[in-house]
């Protein structure tokens, strides 16, 4: 009995031994456990994060030559936009706002048209206070690039300066533009006398869609008014006036001019004002040697007072200080203020020499730009 207890009592702890070192390797296998699934959490937030796409202009619109006046402006970026990102700009600048059509695609709302025969530059500024990207990236430096807008056609030119009232016809269209975008485009229309019962040397001058001497005309006429080179030429500039004119509803602030100088026997020159015929005086024209050629021309350059200057028809050199009134209307050929004992038949080099208290009448109602038609 004695021996038997001895035996229980040396097993006691021999089972205690054993649970413990089982308990210590679960503990040391959880651990590990714990350690790998940790080891694998702090992997994975470690990774790198991919550096954000390089913000980079992939396209303009439009590009090259002869664009279309209607057309849209738009810029496409490589990766969205930041909100309240800087935007393009035109140059010279157009009316209207930029749209985000897309995070990544600009279009420019224009409230005009483009102008015909302008070159228009788009530049998308960068560096550090240029266009952002939504994860804040910027343009390594910025980008310009340009197109010429198509010249304007001879008819839309003429539809305008008939809306303004500076051709002697107006022009109705048969469907209203339904955007100023469309201003700078032919227009489907009529064409109409804006006053009944026109010289033919006036009316025959008319044709639609050439440009001659009455559209010229006219053209000088709009840029006297707005204060450009009056060369009869619709440049960019012309063109841009002319839009916003139209826009604005700014037309001709002068009545519409044209004279006729008869070298008829006796030599007049009749005036007309807004169509109707509002002077006449006696004049003289060149004589045989010096005639003043027969056409029609627009004023080109005027004086109330100036020197004239010539070769006589013997070969002798004129100089004549202190001439009042002058209109330039071909070459050196002017209408003009001129002291003679009597008018009405050929005396001058060439001119169309008017009494001075006429030609005082005359000269308001022939603007540059003014028709003078000799027959």
């Amino acid at each position: 009995m004695a021996a038997g207890q001895h035996a229980q009592a040396r097993t006691g702890p021999r089972l205690w031994l054993i649970v413990s070192v089982c308990a210590l390797a679960l503990a040391l296998v959880a651990a590990g456990v714990f350690l790998i699934s940790r080891n694998r959490d702090s992997s994975a937030s470690a990774t790198p994060v991919a550096p954000p796409t390089p913000l980079t202009v992939v396209a303009t619109s439009p590009t090259g030559d002869n664009v279309a006046a209607g057309s849209t402006i738009s810029v496409d970026f490589s990766t969205d936009l930041a909100p309240g990102s800087p935007m393009p700009m035109l140059t010279p600048a157009i009316a209207g706002q930029w749209s985000v059509l897309s995070p990544s695609l600009l279009q420019y709302q224009a409230t005009g048209p483009l102008v015909p025969g302008a070159t228009e530059n788009v530049t998308i500024p960068g560096g550090i206070d240029g266009v952002v990207g939504s994860r804040g990236q910027h343009l390594v430096a910025s980008v310009t690039d340009s197109f010429t807008v198509a010249q304007g056609s001879t008819l839309r030119l003429q539809q305008l300066l008939a809306e303004l009232g500076y051709l002697p016809l107006a022009f109705s269209a048969a469907v209203p533009v339904t955007s100023p975008t469309q201003e700078g485009n032919d227009q489907v229309g009529t064409f109409t006398w804006r006053w009944t019962n026109q010289p033919v040397s006036l009316t025959s001058l008319w044709i639609p869609g050439t440009y001659n001497v009455i559209t010229k005309g006219a053209v000088m006429n709009f840029e006297s008014q707005h204060h450009l080179k009056t060369d009869g030429l619709a440049g960019p500039q012309v063109w841009s006036d002319l839009l916003t004119a139209v826009q604005s509803g700014e037309g001709n602030a002068l009545p519409y001019g044209y004279v006729i100088v008869s070298k008829t026997s006796p030599e007049t020159a009749t005036i007309f004002k807004d169509g109707i015929e509002d002077y006449s005086t006696l004049v003289s024209t060149g004589v045989a040697a010096a005639p003043t050629p027969s056409g029609t021309w627009p004023v080109y350059l005027r004086y109330t007072v100036t020197t004239m200057s010539g070769t006589n028809p013997d070969g002798t050199k004129s100089v004549d200080p202190g001439i009042p009134w002058v209109s330039y209307f071909t070459g050196g050929d002017a209408l003009h203020g001129f002291v003679r004992g009597s008018y009405g038949f050929p005396q001058s080099v060439g001119c169309v020499e008017i009494p001075v208290a006429h030609a005082a009448i005359v000269y308001p109602l022939t603007p540059l730009g003014t028709l003078v038609t000799v027959l």
